[in-house]
């Protein structure tokens, strides 16, 4: 196991089975003194309390007294992770084994690497088998992990944005440029974007690890809130970054990971012939 230098945050709302799931998978593949920081965001649903009462004494259970959103959850998962990197894990997402010893190994590869995004089967860019497709959850994501890991040396590819299903943030670009802008992205959508570009203003990479596979499911937790992508949060990264979508397109039509994308799915599919 790595050497617990990277704190795991998990907002929680709601969504009680994908939050056990996630939890479940957190304890099989993390050791005990791996730093978990879990934020309720004031769950109106009774079984999520019982469910953070249950997880190991070690870690850190916050409950907030009202509603905040995601952004301001992450926050404070994010400051009481004080001096250490961090990963922002959904709590709809499932991760496998090796997941986070291949996530440090990639933001170790390069000092100017700000965040890390691992493959998914619904994660926009980071999405496999198919790219920039919410691929349906995986019958066994750990048979995606292991063909990620066997299809060859990882390519780090360098990409324009994280994506916030799970997100490794180094604390240096934390530090540097702050946290996530609650003011202007209110209760969710487009804040890892906006620090992502942000940090590369100031001069760091983001890029994806594509050694490690993390199953997501999308709007379980915090779908209850009907957040959803564009309007106001779209226009406010825009007015800031005009060439978001450029640099989103460009990436898009370069497909860097094209090759790579393809000799996993290979591999996925020698070891499971029947799928």
């Amino acid at each position: 196991m790595a050497q617990a230098v990277t704190a795991i945050v998990v907002p929680v709302f709601n969504a009680p089975e994908a939050t056990r799931r996630c939890l479940a998978s957190l304890t099989e593949t993390i050791e005990t003194r791996q730093p978990v920081i879990v934020i309720d965001d004031a769950s109106t649903e009774p079984e999520i309390p019982e469910l953070l009462d249950s997880q190991p004494r070690n870690w850190t259970r916050v409950r907030n007294e009202s509603n905040l959103g995601f952004v301001a959850s992450a926050n404070l998962g994010m400051t009481l992770a004080a001096g250490q990197d961090v990963i922002l894990l959904n709590a709809d997402t499932r991760v496998t084994s090796g997941w986070l010893e291949a996530i440090e190994r990639c933001a170790a590869s390069g000092r100017d690497i700000a965040s890390v995004t691992p493959l998914t089967n619904n994660g926009e860019i980071a999405s496999i088998p198919t790219f920039c497709h919410p691929n349906p959850w995986p019958d066994a994501p750990e048979r995606w992990a292991k063909a990620c890991r066997e299809a060859g040396p990882p390519l780090y590819p360098e990409v324009p944005t994280a994506v916030g299903f799970c997100m490794f943030l180094r604390r240096r670009a934390i530090d540097q440029i702050g946290l996530f802008d609650e003011a202007a992205y209110g209760r969710g959508y487009g804040e890892e974007n906006d620090w992502c570009m942000r940090a590369a203003r100031a001069g760091w990479r983001h890029v994806i690890c594509d050694d490690a596979f993390v199953a997501h499911e999308g709007g379980a937790s915090f779908g209850p809130l009907g957040l959803k992508p564009g309007g106001e949060a779209m226009e406010t990264l825009l007015s800031r970054y005009p060439d978001y979508m450029e640099r989103v397109r460009a990436f898009i039509e370069a497909d860097p990971m094209a090759e790579r994308r393809q000799k996993i799915v290979e591999a996925f599919r020698k070891a499971n012939p029947s799928q």
